[in-house]
């Protein structure tokens, strides 16, 4: 099997002198693999912007590597050879989150024993990454402003005055704009945030890419749990292109994570078929009058739950007997997406979940 490798940025890397190669394929960005026309556009302006010490907002859904989007801009950024700190805003409780990004003295406040240092500090001359920016509490938010403003702050239970020059990049999957319509965000630190947007966009919206990334997860969590892979079936490839990925890269690498522990003799198995997911259509445009057929048989069955016979079945749906309709699968090529591929078994309705009626 072809596996795809990425091209991780170096230890002893050239920080703003690193140069991307157009040509060269994946770019030299930290584990950020595919091809295709919506990543190349993020990845365009993350190196557009990389090289300068602006605030960048990265916004998507649950899963699509807004940390490696992070992580690609400063490891090609002058900075690339300070510190890269990150903080999960929402993984804080409220009454200590002012005490992880500020620190804290001595004494400052029930159970702070020590001097700490916030993590503004620790990411002094480098990059601090807020993930989840939008589960910030309104009452921190006017001393968020001020730091990005100004670069100053003070530690809890401490009049001094520190600076500090870091670069920010957050990160939510959260609406900020609709949040600050409805006076939940501020709208002058949302600004703030918001100087160089980059959105990511969801892995339905980049089907290309999946091959790319099966192959990748395959042979890196292929070594974490102890399987070699040789080969990846073509409907197994087909039925992972074909999902709609509601969570998105992460719950790939989950999916993929699961066939490899349950894979035998090299091959890996297809996940779609026992986790419960939801699959969709995703047809090639026909080119031919067999073409349209196929596509419309292949419809019709996902619409009628695969099932041939019967007053809802896709025979009747289709207007043909139900033999005529098997032996039109036959010629196309068409069987069941399951591990029986006995036609007879179609009769039978799929398990709940696993492809449901298309509206």
């Amino acid at each position: 099997m072809s596996i795809s490798y990425p091209v991780r940025p170096s230890e002893d890397c050239e920080c703003g002198d690193q140069s991307i190669d157009q040509g060269s394929r994946p770019r030299k960005f930290e584990q950020l693999i595919g091809n295709s026309p919506a990543l190349e556009a993020v990845l365009d302006g993350v190196k557009r912007v990389a090289r300068t010490s602006s605030t960048v907002l990265i916004q998507g859904e649950t899963g699509t590597g807004k940390e490696l989007i992070a992580r690609a801009i400063h490891n090609i950024s002058p900075r690339c050879g300070r510190p890269f700190v990150k903080l999960n805003c929402a993984a804080i409780p409220l009454d200590l989150l002012e005490s992880e990004l500020f620190g804290h003295e001595k004494g400052a406040f029930t159970g702070a024993i020590a001097q700490k240092l916030g993590r503004f500090e620790l990411a002094d001359k480098g990059t601090l990454f807020l993930d989840e920016v939008g589960d910030i509490p309104p009452q921190l938010q006017p001393k968020l402003l001020r730091i990005l403003q100004e670069q100053e702050f003070e530690r809890l239970g401490s009049s001094r005055t520190h600076q500090v020059d870091v670069r920010l990049v957050a990160a939510t999957h959260r609406d900020l704009a609709g949040m600050v319509r409805n006076g939940e965000f501020r709208s002058d630190l949302y600004f703030r945030l918001n100087v160089f947007p980059v959105l990511l966009p969801p892995l339905r919206d980049r089907r290309e890419d999946i091959p790319a990334l099966v192959e990748h997860f395959v042979e890196s969590l292929g070594r974490r749990v102890g399987r070699q892979i040789d080969n990846i079936p073509k409907e197994t490839m087909l039925d992972l292109c074909s999902y709609d990925w509601p969570g998105n890269i992460r719950e790939l690498q989950n999916l993929i994570e699961r066939a490899l522990i349950l894979s035998e003799d090299g091959v890996l198995p297809n996940p779609m078929l026992t986790a419960g997911t939801q699959r969709v259509s995703v047809v090639p445009p026909p080119t031919t009058l067999i073409d349209s057929e196929r596509a419309l048989i292949l419809r019709t069955l996902e619409a009628a739950g695969w099932v041939i016979g019967g007053r809802d079945g896709a025979a009747a749906r289709l207007g043909l007997k139900r033999t005529t309709l098997i032996y039109k699968m036959q010629r196309h090529g068409i069987s069941r997406p399951s591990l029986d591929s006995n036609l007879e078994m179609t009769e039978l309705p799929l398990q709940a979940g696993l492809l449901p009626q298309l509206q």
